[in-house]
């Protein structure tokens, strides 16, 4: 058993695969062996995570999540703590594993009641686990998980807290808010995106001892997302000059939103770009920002767009349309975001060029947030949040390019290709700009050299790792955090 380490790359498996790896383990191994691991890894990470607690309630639900739940009860008695077992199931319709952890807790001496205790140390939510998904949590269940959230004490999830979507971080109305979640044999990918961030607090692996179960056994099953590690630090050569990093062209910043074409334009500055132009829209008259020199203003007709990496959208407005069909045919490479993709989503000859642009096998990347999403696959913010990965995929496949879904647990999406859940990043960066200062990031990433989706990756980890170690006494602003990407 080991918390998820934030700093390596680590695969996710969706139910499909979990059941099936599973089934195999079941078969595999002697009767009630998996639950039994379970239930006894769950009690381990139970004393862990309060080692003082005494009273301890598990609200079991009728299935395998609620045996493992019991099972862990079952652990407990024996190292003298003071379980109380509530349980939703019946011996006559729970599952054959689930009934003989039960008897096994029972002759015990494994208290079980009707419902949650007056006063407890620690809750154990099993009730639903990845069952979350072929069931609202209703009646009975309800109440409990209103009382496992308003206890006050730690709570221990497992596998999935209650009410999570496991494969898409989606919650039903009713849902467990956890401090710890164990997750059984594989990482979800709902534990790391939309609501899973939220809802699973800290989040642990055991996989079960699975390979030491049949050293025989066919490969790993195939990742269905891989949970972003920390790039390698990279050094630069010392024979190399401002042309060796590349040139990156902001085109945004129409009259009134100029700050977040100079956002754009900072961070790709501080991210390590050789040179950062700025084409301001609407014949705007400032060619000097005496706050960065640094930054050379143009007219976009004056740039060899065929050398240069092109961020698109920050602060375009409606204006940025009419540039958007030359971005498209001509930019050796083109980050779009904010208005540049809502121009996009209301004209299907741009989406067509788009398109096209794709069929080329040029180097794109999108950076939508759910709303902008939405607007692109012509459906709704909430449409998108129900399924962030399977959004993300939708795009970069209808349009040849890499996707940058931002949200809790950002997601990069190509097609042809297995998705990364980003775990960097806070609600600090849910302020103006910062989205401006991604855009940039990837842009000089880009003209580094690094392809679309090597590019989306390493800039949405840094973007986030920032905001995760920014000091707590500091404000987070979108210029401070364009100065930070060069410490």
């Amino acid at each position: 058993m080991r918390p998820v380490n934030f700093a390596h790359q680590q695969a996710l498996h969706d139910l499909a695969a979990t059941r099936l790896l599973e089934d195999r383990l079941q078969q595999a191994l002697p009767e009630h062996t998996l639950m039994a691991r379970a239930g006894l890894a769950v009690a381990r990470l139970a004393l862990a995570i309060a080692p003082h607690a005494q009273r301890i309630w598990i609200a079991a639900g009728p299935g395998n999540n609620g045996g493992d739940g019991i099972e862990a009860a079952l652990h407990l008695r024996r190292w003298g703590k003071q379980p109380l077992v509530s349980w939703l199931g019946t011996p006559e319709q729970a599952p054959a594993d689930t009934r003989l952890a039960r008897q096994n807790a029972l002759e015990a001496g494994v208290p079980f009641v009707a419902g949650p205790p007056a006063q407890f140390d620690l809750c154990i939510d099993a009730l639903l686990g990845i069952g979350s998904q072929a069931r609202e949590p209703a009646r009975l269940m309800a109440d409990w998980i209103h009382q496992i959230n308003t206890c006050g004490a730690p709570v221990l999830a497992v596998d999935v807290p209650s009410g999570l979507q496991a494969d898409t971080g989606a919650s039903s109305t009713c849902h467990v808010k956890a401090s710890h979640t164990l997750s059984l044999l594989t990482l979800k990918p709902g534990l790391f995106t939309a609501q899973g961030r939220d809802l699973a607090g800290s989040v642990w692996l055991d996989d079960l001892q699975q390979d030491q179960t049949n050293p025989s056994a066919p490969p790993p099953l195939p990742p269905s997302a891989w949970l972003a590690g920390r790039p390698l630090a990279t050094s630069r050569a010392h024979a190399s000059h401002k042309g060796s990093f590349g040139d990156v062209i902001v085109v945004g910043g129409a009259r009134g939103m100029t700050g977040a074409a100079l956002l754009a334009a900072s961070a790709a500055l501080h991210g390590g770009a050789g040179r950062v132009f700025v084409s301001l829209l609407d014949d705007q008259p400032l060619r000097l920002d005496t706050t960065q020199p640094d930054l050379m203003f143009r007219d976009l007709d004056t740039l060899p767009l065929d050398l240069m990496s092109v961020v698109c959208g920050c602060g375009g407005g409606t204006e940025v349309a009419a540039h958007l069909p030359v971005l498209l045919k001509s930019a050796k490479q083109l980050v779009i975001d904010a208005d540049g993709l809502n121009a996009i989503a209301q004209s299907a000859s741009l989406q067509a060029l788009l398109g096209e642009r794709g069929r080329q096998q040029r180097a794109t990347i999108l950076t939508p947030h759910p709303l902008e999403a939405a607007r692109l696959l012509a459906c709704s913010a909430a449409d998108i949040q129900a399924n962030r990965m399977a959004a993300a995929q939708q795009l970069a496949r209808r349009f040849g390019c890499t996707v940058v879904l931002k949200g809790s647990g950002t997601l990069i999406a190509q097609a042809n290709a297995v998705p990364v859940i980003n775990p960097t990043g806070n609600a600090r960066l849910a302020t103006g700009g910062t989205g401006d200062v991604l855009a940039g990031l990837i842009g000089a990433r880009l003209a580094a050299g690094l392809d679309t989706f090597d590019a989306a990756c390493q800039a949405v980890y840094q973007h986030g790792w920032l905001a995760d170690h920014w000091p707590q006494d500091q404000a987070l602003t979108a210029s401070r955090l364009a100065h930070a990407l060069a410490a």
